[in-house]
């Protein structure tokens, strides 16, 4: 391996776009479930999934001055899906029901039924939480990001951020109740 100014920048580029790509590879789920209750469906999600991936892509040369690749992906994701859920063709297509969780065949009927009762009354009361504490509750429990994390990711205070999860979590006690 020579050491020239081209290979070693060369390399330099490899590594940016391998750290881009390793993080796609280690959340696509997390990020996934994000898009889901942004946009409403699986089918979307996938679409806008694949979107916030091109987007990251053409803007891999900005990697080097991102202090959290995790805050930055997911900002990315969050607009993405935003701008899916503007568009009014997303908005009149009907969710296709093969994102409803199975009954694990380790439980029994009874307990598996309720287990998907419960994940459908949480999935309904996420998404009638006003955005912008939809926004912080998914990124702080789908994106595991923490609280200056999301502050970051979504250029508001840290108290804002606070006090939106805080509210986002009363609003959801109050319409599911505890469910552990």
């Amino acid at each position: 391996m020579t050491d020239d100014p081209e290979s070693i920048e060369s390399r330099a580029k490899d590594a940016k776009y391998r750290r881009l790509e390793a993080f796609f590879d280690s959340c696509p789920n997390e990020i996934l479930g994000t898009l889901y209750y942004v946009v409403g469906n699986l089918e979307d999600a996938r679409d806008a999934l694949q979107e916030t991936f091109l987007k990251c892509w053409h803007r891999r040369h900005q990697i080097d001055d991102i202090k959290n690749l995790r805050a930055w992906v997911f900002r990315i994701a969050l607009n993405t899906g935003r701008d899916f859920r503007k568009t009014a063709w997303n908005r009149r297509r009907q969710s296709l029901h093969e994102d409803f969780a199975m009954a694990s065949t380790a439980d029994s009927p009874p307990a598996g039924l309720m287990k998907n009762e419960e994940l459908l009354r949480l999935r309904g009361a996420v998404a009638k939480l006003p955005p912008e504490q939809q926004e912080v509750f998914l990124l702080r429990q789908n994106g595991e990001l923490s609280y200056p994390e999301i502050a970051d990711a979504l250029s508001i205070p840290l108290g804002t951020v606070k006090t939106r999860m805080r509210s986002a979590i009363r609003q959801l006690r109050q319409s599911v109740g505890d469910l552990s």
